[in-house]
């Protein structure tokens, strides 16, 4: 594609402020849109990446079915161009002055804000998620931006004194190059949760997006050009895993990964970068996450909140998100009342194609099919829901699935121990706390637990014994951004979130000055 060409298709995307233009823009084109990487300030085509099919990916968008665009899949050596880029502007940025840094990523949310219904009309059709939960997420990304360009205005460091022998004080500076790879159900908001914090303190990146949702990381190459960001500080490239993915985290330039996926993805990244003691690793994985309602929690006062946010952290983004509660427990007095009124909720509010968007892929609404062709074969109940039909990709008319909620589901069944990441969630009732505790705990997973009662002892007390980096009680999904964000178990390692973001993007070294 010539550089005339790309200009224009750009424009194009940008000049889309509803989602009928946008539907429309994808209509009138004869073939898909192609991007672009982002390498060294400037889009261009990775060498030799496009020159067979096996080569390029397409694109679906999960509500019709069609091709939205293809991307590269970037083989290892335009992988290493471009983190040779990012190596070759660190030097400047690693010692840029924090108060310059700020105001180029002050501009960045500020460019995302004048712009935030073109990221969010792109997001809501790439991702298949309604376009109000892409405004959220939107939002949630020019947040990172602006948290992250003041934080580091307000750092500071800590000093001891050894008597009468010597002073040691803690320095921090930049780790060096980063790979920060996102997934696809939060792609907007994920990838700039990595970004922001690498660039604010002085790192340089290759940000590689899923292949799956890769618009909004195209868009946002534009962004960082107009802010004004230095070429090579910040470059993005497009691909699958197994392919560009592999070749950026095992490369010997990259000194750290900040990674957010599943958890095979996590191990085999892990597997990757073992021979490289030193590299930064922070994986976020996957969870299978708990929530606890107990019967003080379903009193009339309360049970409107109980039921809307047990329905929220089930159901919200069509149940893709790695923090959603997929296992509800509740005390058994209070079960039949709770899984009526839950059910009588979600069939209202939560409703297929006006507040439920499709799933995010063919793939996964068929991973999603299996389990619940499953929960028929062991006879699990149906409150709600159900398999929708087999789909190939010629005939598919979006990748649609009812919000299902089950009962009757073994312990032992894959429907509660795996990620299923879908719109199903399972109802199982308790007998007591310590069983309420061992049933959260229960699960190979540990990254998120919502804990439903009104015992202002109890929520610290079963909070207290969650095995979760998360614990959220009668609310989910609220964050500040300085708190650390992670999981247990095979849910991941390390911590993102204020400080924490800066352990992981700079290293520490202890000078000791004689005292005299």
């Amino acid at each position: 594609m010539s550089s005339s060409t790309s200009d224009r298709r750009l424009s194009e995307l940008w000049n889309c402020v509803t989602l009928d233009e946008a539907s429309s823009l994808i209509n009138s084109t004869s073939s898909p849109f192609s991007l672009q990487n982002f390498v060294g300030g400037q889009y261009i085509a990775p060498h030799d990446s496009l020159t067979s099919s096996s080569q390029h990916i397409t694109s679906f968008e999960p509500k019709t079915g069609r091709p939205i665009y293809t991307l590269p899949c970037t083989q290892p050596h335009a992988v290493e161009a471009a983190i040779k880029a990012a190596k070759a502007a660190f030097p400047s940025w690693s010692k840029t002055a924090r108060a310059e840094r700020s105001a180029i990523l002050w501009k960045v949310s500020e460019l995302l804000q004048q712009n935030r219904e073109v990221f969010a009309i792109w997001e809501s059709i790439d991702q298949g998620k309604t376009l109000d939960r892409a405004r959220v997420e939107v939002d949630r990304a020019i947040s990172n931006f602006s948290y992250f360009s003041t934080f580091i205005l307000h750092e500071q460091t800590a000093a001891r004194m050894v008597d009468g022998v010597a002073l040691t004080y803690e320095h921090r500076s930049p780790a060096g190059v980063f790979a920060l790879i996102s997934p696809w159900n939060m792609p907007l908001y994920l990838l700039t949760w990595k970004i922001a914090p690498c660039l604010a303190f002085g790192c340089t990146a290759v940000a590689k997006p899923s292949e799956v949702t890769s618009m909004t990381a195209f868009l946002l190459g534009d962004i960082f050009q107009k802010a004004g960001v230095p070429p090579g500080v910040i470059n993005i490239i497009f691909g699958d895993g197994a392919t560009t993915g592999a070749a950026l985290v095992a490369s010997p330039l990259i000194n750290g990964v900040s990674f957010t996926g599943g958890t095979q993805t996590g191990i085999a990244i892990r597997r990757l970068t073992a021979h490289q003691i030193g590299k930064h690793l922070s994986l976020e994985l996957g969870g299978k996450n708990p929530t606890l309602v107990f019967a003080d929690s379903m009193v009339p006062s309360v049970r409107e909140r109980t039921i809307r946010v047990a329905a929220m952290a089930a159901f919200e983004n069509q149940g893709e998100i790695c923090l959603c509660g997929s296992r509800i427990y509740v005390e058994k007095s209070v079960y039949n009342d709770f899984v009526r009124d839950f059910t009588a909720y979600v069939r209202e509010k939560y409703v297929l194609k006006q507040t439920v968007g499709a799933v995010a892929s063919l793939q996964h609404c068929d991973k999603i099919r299996g389990y619940l062709e499953l929960a028929a074969e062991q006879k699990a109940t149906f409150h709600l829901g159900g398999a929708p039909p087999t789909l190939n990709e010629d005939e598919a008319q979006g990748y649609w699935i009812e919000p299902t909620i089950l009962t009757d589901v073994a312990k032992n069944s894959a429907i509660q121990i795996d990620e299923i990441f879908g719109p199903v969630v399972t109802i199982t009732p308790f007998d007591n706390e310590q069983e309420a505790i061992q049933l959260a705990n229960d699960s190979e997973y540990g990254l998120a637990a919502i804990l439903l009662t009104t015992d202002g002892a109890r929520m610290r007390r079963v909070g207290e014994q969650l095995e979760a980096g998360l614990v959220w009680v009668n609310c989910w999904l609220v964050r500040e951004l300085g708190t650390p964000f992670g999981g247990m178990k095979n849910s991941g390692t390390g911590r993102e979130g204020g400080e924490h973001s800066r352990d992981v993007f700079t290293v520490v070294r202890t000078l000791h000055l004689p005292a005299y």
